[in-house]
């Protein structure tokens, strides 16, 4: 079992269905392993793991600290002067642990997840499919490195800054329990880098010819409304700097996602003798108002066509009506013959 984990036996172009579930339990446990793997090190390293995440929360106390702290904010006063993180329960101190070797896991297991979705659809493409796969998958890492970045750079500072500004204009004191502040670093960075995903899922959706690149584009209020939607649940507080550069750079994606969308579909149908827009398929053929006047003998009258009396053909088998005859005459005989 441990060399089934480790390599596969048998290609898997040779395997049969109940082998293939069998390979998909294998490449599941793979990227498992991988995870526990990063949560047992993160475990172990206990304290360097949170004064990682520990970060966003010094760079919005001190932004002169932040590799982007010409974009951040003045903080107020309470939040320089608060203190270390606080928590009251020993449940809280195991949450702050799982958190944050939750967070490890996903980083370390995410291109183990790209590599076995890559080799398990892998044969079912064609060659040209399968070298468009590995930077498919690169795109997708790097995409999600980078909503992640976003979000831990600048999304966090810039959140605890508002929170701690609001706080102070209702003249509250808050007290930061740790494991709050860790599962809003951990998720913040997952679900921002999950929806940098979204590009892709769109030119997924149009090689596989589900929707057309022009629809997407046609439907760009809609796509807009839905995403600053997005980002507004996304964000902790959608106030408006966060709010419409995050929807701005997602609708470059989605522009970006369309423009590429066409190129791979219109090659797509090329290869395969088609007609290079999908839209064109809407339209009737040249040939087809002249192919169907063969059909069943018939042709459509044409306004040049003479327009001729029916007359009836010599020697047909057609019989006129015969004319009406009077009566025979009261004693007549020949009728009954």
């Amino acid at each position: 079992m441990l060399s089934a984990f480790i390599r596969r036996n048998k290609s898997r172009s040779e395997m049969t269905f109940l082998e293939h579930l069998d390979d998909l339990r294998v490449s599941l446990l793979r990227v498992l392993g991988v995870f526990a793997v990063g949560m047992v090190a993160a475990l172990i390293f206990y304290r360097e793991t949170p004064a990682l995440l520990n970060l966003p929360l010094e760079w919005a106390k001190h932004p002169e600290t932040s590799p982007i702290g010409a974009i951040l904010t003045q903080p107020d006063p309470g939040l320089v002067n608060m203190g270390e993180l606080k928590e009251f329960t020993f449940m809280g101190v195991w949450k702050v642990l799982m958190y944050a070797a939750f967070g490890v896991g996903v980083a370390l297991a995410s291109p183990v997840f790209l590599y076995e979705t890559a080799r398990f659809v892998g044969p079912a493409l064609t060659d040209r499919e399968k070298r468009g796969l590995v930077p498919f998958c690169g795109a997708a890492l790097i995409l999600f490195l980078l909503g992640a970045s976003l979000a831990f750079f600048w999304l966090s500072p810039m959140s605890i800054q508002i929170w701690q500004h609001f706080a102070e204009g209702l003249r509250m004191e808050v007290t930061w329990q740790a494991s709050d502040y860790y599962a809003f670093v951990v998720m913040m960075c997952l679900l921002t880098g999950l929806t940098f995903q979204f590009p892709l899922a769109l030119i997924i959706l149009m090689w596989l010819e589900l929707v057309r690149p022009r629809t997407l584009l046609k439907s760009w209020r809609g796509m807009l409304f839905g995403i600053m939607i997005l980002v507004a649940m996304i964000t902790p507080i959608a106030e408006p700097i966060s709010l419409f550069v995050m929807t701005g750079v997602l609708f470059g994606f989605y522009l970006a996602a369309v423009g590429i969308g066409t190129v791979i579909v219109r090659r797509k149908r090329v290869a395969r003798g088609d007609k290079p827009n999908p839209e064109d398929d809407d339209l009737p053929d040249d040939d087809d108002e002249d192919d169907r006047g063969d059909d069943d003998g018939y042709r459509p009258a044409r306004s040049s066509d003479p327009v001729t009396p029916s007359t009836p053909a010599l020697g047909s088998s057609a019989t006129s009506k015969p004319k009406s005859t009077p009566p025979p005459a009261e004693g007549d005989l020949s009728s009954l013959d």
